[in-house]
């Protein structure tokens, strides 16, 4: 399980990196081009992977019974809200006819994007950090 999770954590900060470097290229839209199928394939990545991102982490808690259960669980309402907002944000810019890199700068500078980011960092390394200590006794 804590693989799933850290997958999609992974596909997250990759797609967030892609968006990042495909805002700094200039392009005035992405229709008919190489680079169009690229941007729509990772934004549809990241969409599925912040999807079930908060699914996942709930069980791996349940799963590795963390306690106390309702530290590791209280951010679910946090990452469930943020994943809802950040998904609606990128399918926006899915439904463009081109994608323009001052369209996928808005959206990387969007602070519900942000906000996800932050969280799944945060429970990536929480994971980790879960992984190595059951590693180490």
């Amino acid at each position: 399980m804590s693989a799933r999770v850290l997958e999609r954590v992974d596909t997250i900060e990759e797609s967030y990196e892609f968006m990042l470097a495909y805002a700094g290229q200039g392009l005035r839209g992405d229709a008919g081009d190489e680079r169009s199928a690229k941007i729509r394939e990772v934004l549809t990545r990241a969409a599925a992977a912040i999807s079930a991102l908060a699914r996942e982490y709930v069980e791996f808690v349940r799963e590795r019974g963390l306690e106390p259960a309702e530290k590791y669980l209280a951010i679910v309402n946090v990452l469930e809200r943020d994943a809802q907002n950040s998904v609606a944000a990128i399918d926006l810019v899915l439904a463009q006819p081109s994608i323009s890199s001052q369209l996928v700068d808005n959206l990387n500078a969007s602070i519900h994007l942000r906000a996800l980011l932050t969280s799944s960092f945060l429970i990536g390394e929480v994971i980790r950090s879960q992984i190595t200590s059951r590693e180490d006794h």
